[in-house]
């Protein structure tokens, strides 16, 4: 019998771990309620922002929209899209913050051109897919920077931009805005050089292997948990406004991002 698993591995800085820890407990006790009593007992805090795979083990996850359009198509269905209370975020939407040092001469991103650029993951979308676009629209067909290093994490490349060791970074306009709140240190020397082109907000999903009357016991059990003025302290915690209903299309459109992107002779972020 598969073991199944509940995550929240996108925003998910130690400093929060009782945060999403309560918004899983309070999902659970929603699932509780509709007679659900095979849920795993706590969240995972293992499961990396980008695995190989979504395995029937998944229960219930955030997982970076791109992704789903590329390595994971077929492997999910899609619950719910948050919006965040957070500077880039609109209703059902993010973008990614083009980070520099605070002292850095540039004002605009052209400015990057000839640059080096940090770049958390080649599947990532705000780290990867947007940047894309918004410097395929700058490029002229042509490589943009001096260099592209991949550091594996969006906290590293801040890191390494917070250091002087690299110019630029895309990074998740949440993910700053949570290092803002619980690590505020590690970004007091970086600005916000751009916005990117918004894009869906990181969706929550399930399995495709999860029955489909299990997947709508779960969409509604987080639309409750959005709704009730109960677990509002909850959501605060993690600055959730609201749930809603997902558009398919919504998130088929970021290969649209990448089809442009490669039209304008800029296929891959350099």
């Amino acid at each position: 019998m598969t073991t199944l698993t509940a995550s929240l591995p996108m925003y998910n800085l130690p400093e929060m771990r009782p945060r999403n820890a309560a918004f899983w407990d309070a999902l659970a006790e929603e699932l509780r309620r509709e007679g659900r009593t095979d849920l795993p007992e706590a969240l995972s805090f293992e499961r990396l922002p980008v695995p190989d795979r979504i395995g029937s083990e998944v229960l219930f996850s955030q997982t970076c929209g791109y992704p789903l359009q590329t390595i994971y198509r077929g492997q999910f269905r899609l619950l719910g899209v948050p919006t965040y209370d957070a500077p880039g975020c609109r209703r059902g939407t993010h973008c990614a913050f083009i980070l520099v040092r605070d002292d850095s001469s540039c004002e605009m991103p052209e400015d990057l051109r000839g640059a080096t650029f940090a770049l958390n993951s080649r599947h990532s979308n705000s780290g990867m897919n947007l940047p894309r676009l918004l410097f395929a629209r700058l490029a002229g067909g042509k490589p943009f920077f001096r260099s592209v290093v991949e550091t594996g994490s969006h906290p590293n490349s801040m890191a390494r931009v917070a250091s002087g060791e690299l110019a630029a970074a895309s990074i998740d306009c949440l993910t700053y805005a949570f290092f803002k709140d619980h690590r505020p240190q590690a970004v007091a020397s970086l600005r916000v050089l751009a916005e990117t082109p918004e894009s869906p907000a990181i969706p929550f999903i399930t399995s495709s292997a999860t029955p489909a009357d299990d997947a709508a016991l779960l969409q509604a059990a987080l639309f409750r948990l959005a709704a009730d003025p109960v677990h509002r302290p909850v959501l605060d915690g993690l600055r959730l406004r609201a749930i809603s209903p997902p558009d398919p299309a919504a998130y088929a459109g970021l290969l649209d991002y990448e089809r442009e992107a490669a039209e304008l002779g800029y296929p891959t972020l350099s």
